[in-house]
């Protein structure tokens, strides 16, 4: 063994550096080649930014800027000028994007109108024509966050009061409608007594204008005669005053109008929290109060219908009191927020968050983590509390469980309304990717190789899905969610000017890469160097660890040039992307996939199928002498296989993939490799229709070079541009 090489061996096994072969990668600014094509984010259209959009309901609450400048297109983009208004809006796109990145920030319309200013000053006519229409043709405005440590607190503090709001909405029609039958119940009541139908009374009812037009006496004393003397028992009557008092004086909603009899200084509750200990009090204190609602809102049905029975309900409704409310009664009232963090959940914290789950409460907690990397007393790196918080909460079962990067947030925007529209405790774990030791590397982009090299996978847990894990466990969201590490095809140009192309898996060691805190963990060999000891560190991963004595594991990185690197790697981060793996393995045996308990008892039941079939071949009587009257089989004809079944016919309206004829040409997956994705044959086929949209669909229909990608028929309704879409569809359906 060379020199080099027991140099590039012992820092693998030691991470100390012999001799001076092998540099420090601090300060150069490296990252993971396969970051290449996303050095510059304001280029690219994605996800982001994202729009918090005003007084939107359901899935419509959040919504990318793409989409939304999609469907400005879609509504202005008509006619012979149609290609180039689409050009100057994607200008304007971007222009937006820029304006994020160097830290702008408001509401749609005010960023919109402030980049469509710098273009058209820069621009001609016919772009100040296309920016005045697009402008006019704007109809939605929110404000607008990008991937950032303050979003994931943004958006689901937005979508959670987008789910209450609806909450809130039901309870103001049923306040509005109790509080009108039991006044009018009052009302009667009052026009049957003495003083209704006094004199005075009567006067007041009609009002000044007509005062003098009728006799009020003679009118009270024919009413006196006339009139049921039937009134309302008086235990009825201050029934019935004491629960207008308390639906009009309730402070667990805002309400407009008559209806709010509140003193001046009973304001509102809140229900956002930073703390579960705060959350957690202030449920307590106000359990009182919700009992007291949720009572004046039972006996008020009763006494509008005239049900209410005081031997029966009285002895009931005091029994309420001690009991307390069920899960459905709860669900009438706001649910609480706790926008939290990993830092908080020390001590007495993390026990009240416990206290929460264990009581079923509706709680809505997001424990956000901005730091995934912590150094560990062996020198290398953990996982801390809360890159595995959520994974702790599966085993609690009736907790509402999602756990995902802040880059996967909108693709998840279903889920977390789901989650926040569960009717007891939710936790969303969070990573924001805001570090502070990536370098120049965009949250978005730490955040989605956090869920890439499976740090931080991308999962939910619904208790009210169905009765088994299959029906409550989605592990879908995730890149290439069977395999062990995702696998990219990365090309590059070597020192010859040819070109290489090469599949890279996208491991922790790649994720750990980015973090300037661990670069002593990985050492730069010069070109001149370079051997064939030297192997990607999937290799090292995926191999025989008894075999790789002599292996040093490395990466390939790029500069700030678009140079590339090799990079090898010590084996503590080696170690850790073991660990690493094995916590995606448990994660996939929960969503059914390489699930090792099936793949025993298949294993059993192939190997019982081939004993029995050894069995019949020994024990098989020998043919007897042929007759004239038999007919023997040919050799060709016993070797004849069985027809095979007819494959059945697709319909028109169903997306796939003639998987057989793809030829492998990447164009799909190049558009969204999460929809798209390649089997043990690197043939394409669709493996996930959530996670992408009917426009990536049709576009990837149009640049499939053998046209067996069918669209078939949009999933979402409400996708932006779709009769366009439906149209280009056509020729593939």
């Amino acid at each position: 063994m060379d020199s080099e090489l027991q140099a590039q061996v012992a820092f693998h096994l030691t991470g100390n550096r012999p001799g001076a072969s092998l540099e420090v990668v601090a300060g150069l600014g490296l990252h993971p080649a396969l970051f290449v094509g996303y050095r510059d984010l304001t280029k690219l259209r994605y996800d982001f930014p994202l729009v918090l959009v005003q007084n939107a309901t359901d899935r419509g609450c959040v919504q990318c800027l793409s989409a939304i400048v999609d469907g400005v297109v879609h509504e202005v983009a008509q006619g012979d000028d149609g290609e180039r208004l689409t050009r100057h809006l994607l200008r304007l796109e971007q222009e937006i994007r820029v304006l994020m990145a160097e830290g702008a920030s408001g509401a749609l319309s005010a960023l919109w109108e402030r980049a469509a200013g710098q273009l058209a000053a820069r621009g001609d006519d016919l772009l100040k024509d296309s920016l005045s229409r697009a402008s006019a043709a704007l109809k939605i405005d929110g404000k607008v966050v990008d991937c950032s440590s303050s979003m994931p607190a943004d958006l689901i503090n937005h979508a959670w009061a987008s789910v209450q709001e609806k909450k809130a909405c039901k309870f103001r029609e049923d306040l509005a409608r109790l509080t009108q039958k039991l006044s009018d119940i009052l009302q009667v009541d009052r026009v049957r007594s003495k003083a209704g139908q006094s004199a005075e009374s009567l006067k007041a009812s009609v009002g000044a204008y007509h005062g003098e037009d009728f006799d009020f006496q003679t009118m009270s004393r024919l009413l006196s005669k006339s009139s049921p003397k039937a009134t309302l028992p008086e235990s009825r009557r201050r029934r019935i005053e004491s629960l207008l008092s308390v639906l009009r004086s309730q402070r667990f909603f805002a309400v407009q109008g008559s209806v709010d009899k509140r003193g001046a200084g009973e304001k509102t509750h809140s229900f956002v929290f930073e703390h579960c200990s705060a959350a957690l009090a202030a449920y307590r204190e106000r359990m009182p109060e919700a009992i007291e609602l949720a009572k004046a809102v039972a006996i008020a049905d009763l006494e509008i219908e005239g049900e209410y029975n005081e031997t029966r309900h009285d002895a009931f409704f005091r029994e309420l009191d001690a009991a307390g409310l069920d899960e459905r009664d709860l669900t009438m009232f706001p649910d609480y927020l706790v926008l939290s963090s990993a830092e908080k959940l020390q001590g007495v914290e993390n026990d009240k968050l416990m206290e929460i789950f264990s009581a079923g409460l509706p709680v809505k907690i997001l424990v956000q983590t901005d730091d995934l990397l912590e150094a560990s007393p062996a020198g290398g790196v953990h996982l801390p509390l809360g890159a595995q918080l959520a994974s702790m909460a599966l085993g609690l079962n009736e907790v509402y469980v999602l756990q995902s990067s802040g880059s996967n947030l909108f693709q998840f925007r279903d889920r977390i309304l789901k989650g926040l529209a569960y009717a007891g405790p939710a936790l969303f774990s969070v990573f924001s990717g805001s570090t502070g030791k990536a370098g120049d590397l965009p949250p978005y982009l730490t955040a989605a190789a956090a869920m890439e090299s499976r740090v931080f996978p991308a999962f939910t847990y619904d208790p009210s899905a169905g009765a088994d894990w299959a029906s409550r466990f989605y592990l879908e969201g995730n890149p290439q969610v069977d395999r062990d590490w995702p696998v990219q095809s990365f090309a590059y140009e070597d020192a010859e000017h040819q070109k290489i192309s090469q599949d890279l898996v996208f491991t922790l060691v790649d994720f750990v890469a980015c973090d300037q805190r661990y670069a002593k963990h990985f050492a730069r060999v010069p070109q001149a160097k370079w051997n064939g000891n030297m192997v990607p560190v999937g290799e090292c991963l995926a191999g025989d660890t008894q075999n790789l004595s002599e292996k040093i594991p490395c990466l390939l990185m790029v500069d700030r040039n678009d140079v590339l690197h090799k990079v090898i790697v010590d084996n503590k981060l080696i170690q850790e992307a073991r660990r690493c793996r094995e916590m995606w393995h448990s994660l996939q045996e929960l969503g059914g996939i390489h699930n090792s308990y099936a793949e025993r008892l298949l294993a059993r039941e192939r190997k019982f199928w081939e004993e029995s079939q050894q069995h019949e071949v020994a024990v098989a009587p020998k043919p007897a002498a042929a007759t004239p009257a038999a007919p023997v089989a040919t050799p060709a004809a016993a070797a004849m296989p069985a027809p095979a079944e007819p494959e059945q016919e697709k319909s028109s309206d169903e997306s796939y993939i003639e998987t057989p004829r793809c030829t492998s040409c990447d164009e799909c997956t190049q558009i969204n490799n999460v929809m798209f994705g390649y089997d043990a044959n690197k043939q394409a086929s669709i493996v996930n229709l959530d996670a992408g949209t009917y426009r990536q669909l049709v576009e990837a229909a149009e640049s499939c070079q053998v046209s067996i990608i069918h669209p078939g028929k949009p999933r979402n309704p409400n996708e932006a541009g779709l009769e366009e879409l439906i149209k280009r569809a056509e020729p593939f359906l």
